[in-house]
């Protein structure tokens, strides 16, 4: 028996990256999965093609997760057309980096809108779904800049800050409804983000991380899929680091 087998998954972000390979490894384990996108449908639907060839049930929906409205629209669709959610992922993010002192309203507002609220707008929406699961499963993911901030990103770092906070206090929330809620936080995996970084960037942080490589997004989905098993029945509250060492 899969580790997932009978168990639905909405992945927010999931063309590409991270939540590409998430919604894929959640596919791999027996799960069917939702694909959440916002603006990059192709990708989306290819993501979609690799999860049907491995035999799985899938289903791609567009949202805008930091408006409220449109993920009420999104989960009305999943309950007509897919089915209830046992295992929520909240990967959907935005990073638009600038020193502090040059960051606008806009530039701040844009990025804890998607990063933070939008977390808070899936949960809050689909909260009854995994409460009444007997799976139920929240996973957040946040980042090692979260955790130890980084220059050029205060807006990124108060979000994924954020998401451990809430992570922590909804576990508490949720623990007497056997709904466990955790997170993962990525150090510098090699997705868009870290590739688009300029290689005298990538010089100074390879040195600092122990492991002395960047990571991949499939090691960041199979720490979720622990997560989202039965192995992790009584793991909640936790934020797992996975990033070669880089922050302890």
């Amino acid at each position: 028996m899969k580790m997932l087998e009978n168990r639905n998954a909405l992945v927010t972000g999931a063309s590409r990256g991270i939540g590409k390979e998430i919604a894929k490894a959640f596919a791999n384990q027996g799960a069917s999965v939702v694909v959440n996108y916002h603006t990059r449908e192709e990708s989306a639907d290819d993501v979609a093609t690799e999860i049907e060839k491995i035999g799985m049930r899938t289903w791609i929906f567009p949202t805008d997760t930091s408006n409220l409205q449109e993920v009420k629209k999104m989960k009305g669709a999943i309950e007509k057309n897919f089915g209830k959610i046992d295992v929520l992922v909240n990967n959907a993010g935005i990073n638009v980096d600038k020193t502090f002192a040059k960051m606008t309203e806009e530039d701040w507002n844009k990025v804890i809108s998607v990063d933070l609220t939008g977390v808070f707008n899936c949960t809050h929406v689909f909260l009854d779904h995994v409460t009444e699961s007997k799976y139920g499963r929240i996973i957040n993911i946040t980042s090692i800049v979260g955790q130890m901030g980084n220059i050029g990103q205060v807006n990124y770092a108060a979000a994924k800050s954020g998401i451990i906070g809430l992570t922590k206090a909804l576990a508490r929330e949720m623990a007497r409804k056997n709904v466990t809620v955790n997170a993962i936080a990525p150090g510098f995996i090699e997705t868009d983000m870290v590739r688009n970084m300029p290689d005298k960037i990538k010089e100074k942080v390879l040195p600092t991380i122990p492991m002395g490589r960047f990571g991949k997004p499939e090691e960041v989905a199979h720490a979720c899929v622990f997560l989202a098993s039965d192995m992790a029945a009584y793991i909640t509250g936790q934020v797992i680091n996975v990033n070669g060492g880089m922050y302890m």
